[in-house]
């Protein structure tokens, strides 16, 4: 891995842990799905689940929590989802309802941690367990029909403010209230945020994101390559 700037303070906290069940998609002619979350008070085991597969035995790093479609989510880099409360209250004044903790599929509804600026490799400390920053989110067709608004999926590609997935590179417990620790940064500098323009609105990044070398997750890596080489990038995420 690249060379880190390291820190030991608290950025934030956990706002909400918040797994999902097995439920009917809202999307049609689409599998199960884990993304209607709910919150808990945890402790939680959070743990590597292994490599995505179809058949896989685990897709979630969060213990309890169900994913439905194993072979375009979940899996080592996908592990565990966080997002920012601050942009679901950004889209509760644009939607004009509430958004309980967990509404965007997250598993981790964090407070004062701007987690779309967190570094692509970044590595942080929660509760007992250690998860590294991989990539953003890109919204898909079950995630437009849980919010049921029109253009669901442009609208949220325009904000570009994804969240992050997350890969778990020492297990532990996570329970609601737990401080969020930097505990290293890659000093590429490459955001969630730029990552997922790069991806979707402003496909011409491709070249800087690549900057961050390793740290990329192999899919995300892949699909900036696609980009650069002309290759059609809308791959199933």
């Amino acid at each position: 891995m690249s060379a880190h700037e390291h820190r030991g303070n608290a950025t934030g906290r956990v706002r909400s842990l918040n797994v999902g069940t097995e439920r009917e998609n809202p999307a049609p002619r689409r599998v199960s799905t884990g993304i209607f979350k709910q919150p808990i008070d945890g402790p939680v085991a959070i743990a590597d689940p292994g490599p995505r597969a179809p058949d896989a035995p685990l897709a979630s790093g969060v213990s309890g929590d169900f994913v439905g479609d194993r072979a375009h989510h979940g899996g080592r880099f996908q592990a565990v989802y966080a997002f920012d409360r601050a942009e679901l209250d950004w889209w509760e004044e644009q939607l004009g309802r509430p958004l309980h903790d967990g509404m965007f599929g997250e598993n981790l509804t964090l407070e004062s941690v701007a987690v779309d600026d967190a570094v692509i490799g970044e590595l942080w400390q929660i509760g007992t367990a250690r998860l590294r920053v991989t990539e953003p989110r890109i919204p898909c067709g079950t995630f437009a029909g849980v919010m049921e608004e029109q253009g669901w999926i442009k609208r949220f590609t325009q904000r570009a403010r994804s969240g992050a997935y997350l890969a778990v590179d020492a297990p532990g417990e996570v329970r609601r209230g737990d401080e969020v620790r930097v505990i290293s940064r890659p000093e590429h500098g490459i955001t969630v945020a730029e990552a997922f323009r790069a991806r979707t609105l402003e496909r011409d990044l491709a070249p800087r994101v690549l900057q961050a070398g390793e740290d990329l997750s192999p899919k995300l890596l892949d699909r900036l390559q696609a980009l650069i080489g002309g290759a059609d990038p809308n791959l199933p995420s």
